[in-house]
């Protein structure tokens, strides 16, 4: 028999390691050579099953005592005449299955149960199960949006075949047991030491097996339907905005409670208001006499048509702001406001009349009457000289 290697020396730390120290250096150990990481490598499987003997052994105190003091030999009494048996002595699997957890994930529950046999936390076959959550995308109008509304959608999902209740079966048949798993949902391969555990492929884990499938759903216990829903859209959404309809989601298995259906609301644009948060934005065009000479003009609003006063001379893309004009705030906060935008405009289509009339207005102006024009002017005036100055 080849002689068993020293504990110290496969964890690769000092005789006066500290617990901390085995523990990490276990832990690093475990993740290079854990079969899941080398699938079909035997000598990696060795050396996982001889890091794990040895971090059980020195994990412990007294064991660690024994070794210290008598070696290999000192560990007879622990263990008994046959040695190390992780199936009769694995004191310490808790701790190695929270090592090995925080690597592999699942707590190392199933990891325990894959290699070992047993020993770790198992998922119940017949335990219930939420429903999935559902995700419908919506496209509504601006108004909708900002006035709130109702909506009756139509959603295609699954839910528990009424035919067989959700088990599958045919009625008046029953599941039976499968064969080749025994009902135990999984099946052991291997033997001694290294075991492994594997959900059965058979009957898919769940132990049994349909031989006389429900017609309405194939065996599958759940079928598609289409269902009708009213949506209520809140006042203030945009879009992105979730509205989440608890329990409206796929129905769940085995009496479990159903998903939630969460509503993604896609705002269309307007062809009179841009939103920007709950602030609105309009474009107004004004009559350019108005512009020059000031006066009131109206201005649309979500609430109506609102007055706005204009003073003489009012440039083009002048901004005003109305005060809480905009758009009700979704949670209930105070309103936006509302940034109107004027834009003197152009007479078109003149008749030979008012051509002869704008004419006789035109003569009656000065430079003085377009300063922005005069200052435009003097910018061009001064590019010459400095042009001239230059020789060029």
């Amino acid at each position: 028999m080849a002689q068993k290697k020293d504990y110290y020396e496969l964890l690769e730390v000092s005789r006066t390691a500290s617990v901390d120290e085995i523990k990490k250096s276990y832990r690093k150990l475990a993740m290079k050579y854990h079969p899941d990481r080398n699938p079909g490598d035997a000598s990696a499987e060795a050396k996982f099953k001889e890091i794990s003997e040895a971090y059980e052994v020195l994990s412990d105190p007294s064991k660690k005592k024994q070794y210290d003091q008598f070696g290999h030999d000192g560990l007879k009494s622990a263990f008994g005449p046959g040695g190390f048996d992780f199936s009769r002595d694995f004191t310490h699997m808790s701790d190695i299955q929270d090592v090995l957890g925080s690597i592999f994930g699942d707590g190392g529950g199933g990891l325990f149960d894959d290699f070992f046999g047993g020993g770790g936390r198992r998922r119940s076959r017949s335990g219930a199960q939420q429903g999935a959550d559902l995700r419908f995308d919506l496209e509504i109008d601006f108004e909708e949006a900002v006035f709130g509304s109702e909506r009756e959608i139509t959603l295609p999902m699954t839910e528990e075949c009424a035919k067989c209740k959700g088990s599958g079966v045919a009625p008046g048949s029953s599941k039976e047991t499968c064969r080749h798993c025994g009902g135990r949902g999984a099946v052991v391969s291997g033997g001694g030491f290294f075991q492994v555990r594997q959900t059965c492929p058979s009957c898919g884990g769940s132990g049994s097996v349909i031989t006389s499938p429900c017609t309405a759903c194939q065996g599958s216990g759940r079928t598609k339907v289409r269902h009708k829903l009213t949506l209520k859209i809140p006042k203030g959404v945009e879009s992105g905005s979730r509205l989440r309809l608890a329990g409206k989601g796929e129905s769940g298995f085995n009496g479990g409670p159903s998903g939630d259906l969460y509503v993604v609301l896609h705002v269309r644009e307007h062809e009179l208001f841009q939103r920007r948060g709950d602030d609105l934005y309009c474009e107004v065009p004004v009559s350019f006499d108005i512009a020059a000479g000031g006066g009131d003009i109206e201005v649309p609003t979500i609430d109506g048509y609102a007055v706005l006063k204009l003073s003489p001379g009012t440039e083009s893309g002048k901004v005003f702001r109305l005060k809480g004009k905009g758009v009700p705030n979704v949670e209930g906060y105070e309103r936006g406001d509302l940034h109107v935008r004027v834009v003197p405009e152009v007479p078109v289509r003149l008749s030979g009349k008012q051509k002869k009339a704008l004419s006789d207005f035109a003569a009656l102006l000065d430079n003085s009457n377009y300063p922005e024009k005069e200052k435009f002017a003097r910018k061009v005036e001064g590019f010459y000289n400095r042009k001239k100055v230059m020789g060029k």
